[in-house]
């Protein structure tokens, strides 16, 4: 067995995590209610996946699971594949990444310019591509000697980084003053992180789960569903038996019209699943009053121009044209003039 040398205390590994905390001042109309969003698209990878792809990596050259003949294999909608291309490359791992046709184009290209190979799954089993990705991991392991699967669905040191990292850092720049968060879920592996580590540390936080429409986390049925990182057509280990404070679903179009309102106002770019914790911050709004509130915003909207960010795909895809859109972003629109003429010309 080839061991690597682990270096931890420098290169670009160090920089994962200690991501900015930033108030959303313009995002609501009330502006009783607190908004802080953790922005872990500066992570270096670009988004929260980092965290645990790193943590998975590092745990499996710690236990001897790993070493430099070792052939890395993962199934990925974009953002753990991109982490893993990461960690993989910094480590000198090989990394096969199994991606499907709802992938973002420019998610495999990073993962190819950091040395991952990546496969595409195009056929769907029973409707689902999460499972037909799982049966070519499957395959892999079979027929690649030395080969070793992390398996983010299931690994406790998923939701472990977060737990470790993501909420440590929220509680700590708030003084643990935090009454609602928000997290999108698809393996869980954020949200149960940061709900133990609420829980273990005697917060009252309620964790508020954001699910997609289509997806069978907490007894959803299964639905066509166009946002990568945001629900899942098969319950995975890590979610079994997880209950959260609030859960509540979104759709697709949801998902846009939030991320596009959030670039209006606060001027960030954020992806597809932080559209949907929007929106579900937004219906809840009235209740909020008050409150201090976090949402933790997983990735960037600059790897969405093709389909949030794009008139034409949301149109195609989700059936809703550009004056639809723009008239839905501008909906809530506070009584203030220069807003409104922003929109209007934007419309």
């Amino acid at each position: 067995m080839t061991t690597i040398e682990q270096s931890t205390s420098a290169g670009i590994m160090a920089a994962v995590g200690n991501t900015p905390l930033v108030r959303l001042s313009r995002y609501l109309e009330n502006p009783a209610v607190q908004l802080y969003a953790k922005l872990e698209c500066c992570n270096p990878g670009g988004s929260a996946k980092d965290r645990p792809a790193y943590e998975m990596i590092k745990a499996g050259l710690e236990a001897g699971q790993i070493d430099a003949t070792s052939t890395i294999v993962e199934s990925s909608s974009g953002n753990m594949g991109i982490g893993l291309a990461q960690a993989c490359g910094f480590f000198g791992l090989k990394l096969i990444c199994v991606v499907d046709p709802r992938t973002q184009a420019q998610n495999i290209q990073i993962m190819q310019a950091l040395g991952a190979e990546v496969q595409m799954v195009e056929r769907p089993v029973e409707d689902d591509f999460l499972q037909a990705r799982l049966n070519r991991v499957c395959w892999l392991l079979e027929t690649i000697e030395g080969s070793y699967w992390p398996n983010q669905y299931a690994n406790e040191h998923n939701p472990r980084s977060h737990e470790l990292g993501t909420i440590r850092e929220i509680d700590d720049e708030l003084n643990g003053e935090i009454d609602f968060l928000f997290v999108a879920t698809s393996s869980t592996g954020t949200a149960r992180g940061c709900q133990d580590y609420l829980r273990r540390h005697g917060r009252r936080t309620q964790v508020v789960a954001v699910d997609a429409v289509g997806s069978v986390l907490f007894g959803g049925e299964p639905g066509p569903r166009h946002i990568p990182g945001l629900g899942t057509g098969r319950v995975p280990k890590l979610a079994r038996g997880q209950t959260f404070d609030i859960t509540h679903r979104v759709t697709d179009l949801d998902c846009v019209v939030e991320c596009r309102r959030l670039a209006r106002r606060e001027a960030i770019l954020a992806g597809g699943s932080a559209g949907g914790v929007l929106a579900t911050i937004r219906a809840m709004q009235e209740q909020l009053t008050g409150k201090t509130c976090v949402t933790i915003l997983h990735d960037s909207g600059t790897r969405y121009l093709d389909t949030v960010f794009n008139d034409e795909w949301v149109e195609s895809t989700l059936g809703c044209s550009s004056a639809e859109l723009q008239s839905l972003i501008c909906s809530s629109t506070p009584a203030n003039e220069g807003v409104e003429d922003q929109c209007q010309v934007l419309a």
